[in-house]
């Protein structure tokens, strides 16, 4: 199984969902769907609601972008606690994005975050990465395991969460890794995690997340090891979208 999600960050009003109608449309008419691959749309919390009840009975899975360290309810002004987010009839929620591990969260709250998230039956996408000096400095595999380390503290944490390996340097810039260079790092992340949890490799699922487009997606067919693109700008697009699972696929 392959995924393709979409994260919108910040993005859409309620006549959006004509973009998931359009890419649902095309997911039920794709020869390669059965059993290949899943999508998933990670839209802003405004929009949970709405598009977990649009698509309850379609083929395509609605995720939250994130969600608080607390759960039930309190005296938190503006955040959404994993209980919260389960009881819209969502199963999965983004972890650890850059954009909010650049906002101050660190490795134990985000742990806070997939315990929390597993506790509410919310599978987890956890989102890792390495900045432009860590790649400098060869340090890209030392920040991921210690991201990893520190956040998945458990093998039956796991077995729910779908790690995304997005590298600051690449997200919105152009760049993307070589196909070498991306493999390399998914073949050492499986490893590790393996050795860890002694969970066999094929149940460690991997994606890539950071200027995935038509374009560079076609650099990373042919790496098996991994499980999948997290989408960013591309996803906003019902084309864009449509044409990397197509250029994937062909």
């Amino acid at each position: 199984m392959r995924y393709f999600i979409g994260n919108w960050k910040m993005f859409g009003i309620p006549s959006s969902h004509k973009i998931l109608y359009k890419i649902n449309a095309f997911f039920k008419r794709d020869k390669n769907n059965k059993k290949k691959y899943k999508i998933i749309i990670a839209p802003p919390f405004t929009l949970l609601h709405d598009f977990s009840k649009r698509f309850k009975s379609s083929k395509i899975s609605i995720s939250s972008q994130n969600c608080y360290h607390k759960d039930f309810y309190g005296a938190h002004t503006g955040n959404i606690s994993p209980f919260m987010i389960k009881k819209l009839g969502i199963n999965y929620t983004l972890i650890g994005h850059s954009e909010n591990r650049a906002s101050g969260e660190n490795n134990k709250l985000i742990g806070e975050k997939i315990s929390l998230a597993l506790k509410n039956k919310l599978s987890v996408i956890l989102c890792i990465g390495e900045n432009k000096i860590e790649k400098r400095n060869k340090k890209t595999f030392s920040v991921l395991k210690k991201q990893l380390s520190q956040s998945i503290t458990s093998k039956k944490y796991l077995k729910k969460i779908i790690i995304a390996y997005e590298p600051l340097w690449s997200i919105g810039s152009g760049r993307v890794p070589s196909k070498n260079e991306l493999e390399k790092i998914i073949v050492n992340i499986k490893k590790y995690l393996n050795k860890k949890f002694r969970l066999k490799r094929k149940n460690i699922r991997i994606l890539y997340g950071g200027s995935v487009d038509k374009q560079s997606v076609l650099n990373f067919k042919a790496i098996n090891e991994l499980d999948g693109f997290l989408i960013g700008g591309a996803s906003k697009s019902s084309k864009n979208f449509i044409d990397i699972i197509k250029n994937f696929y062909k």
